[in-house]
């Protein structure tokens, strides 16, 4: 043992240096802030509608508020109300309770609006597919009336069961981009 501290104080602690600073990484979230501020006034604002999912997408929708992915820092929050969202986060297939629900929260949506449908439920039926595996009849049922977008317009589909923080965030801005080109 005293071999070791007196090699330890002979030589210093060696280390790597630190990395330096690379400004390309300031230029996306700058690039990203800068379309938002384009498109809708500076800040996003989401609402998420759960139309009947299994919860499974809002654990990863709530991952996507922590600390590791903070999605606040770039200028993206989530609302309670519809009226001051831009965006909707869709999860589930639409239980057919839900569908008025859900044609209302689009309509008082002020415009322009985007619509994200979150996980495979959402974007093809998911396991309500129909009863042969084939994802034709969309989670169709007399419970459910399947995808997001048999109930109201879809602009982007991130799919996975369910999707990971990063695809839904992927998926988030995809469809700021998408907005911005228009």
């Amino acid at each position: 043992m005293y071999q070791i501290l007196k090699q330890i104080i002979k030589t210093g602690i060696q280390t790597e240096a630190a990395p330096l600073p690379d400004d390309s990484m300031r230029v996306e979230t700058k690039r990203l802030q800068e379309g938002i501020l384009h498109v809708f006034g500076g800040a996003l604002n989401i609402r998420h509608v759960d139309a009947g999912s299994c919860n499974g997408c809002e654990l990863e929708i709530h991952a996507v508020n922590n600390a590791y992915y903070n999605i606040e820092g770039l200028g993206i929050k989530f609302v309670a109300s519809p009226r001051h969202a831009d965006m909707l986060l869709v999860t589930g297939p639409v239980s057919r309770h839900m569908v008025t629900a859900l044609q209302r929260t689009y309509d008082a949506t002020p415009e322009p609006k985007l619509v994200v449908a979150i996980g495979d439920c959402g974007c093809d039926g998911g396991i309500f597919c129909s009863n042969d595996g084939s994802p034709d009849g969309g989670g169709e049922s007399y419970a459910s009336c399947g995808k997001v977008a048999n109930v109201i317009p879809v602009d982007v589909a991130v799919s996975g069961c369910p999707p990971t923080p990063a695809a839904i965030l992927q998926g988030i801005l995809t469809a700021i981009s998408a907005q911005k080109k228009e």
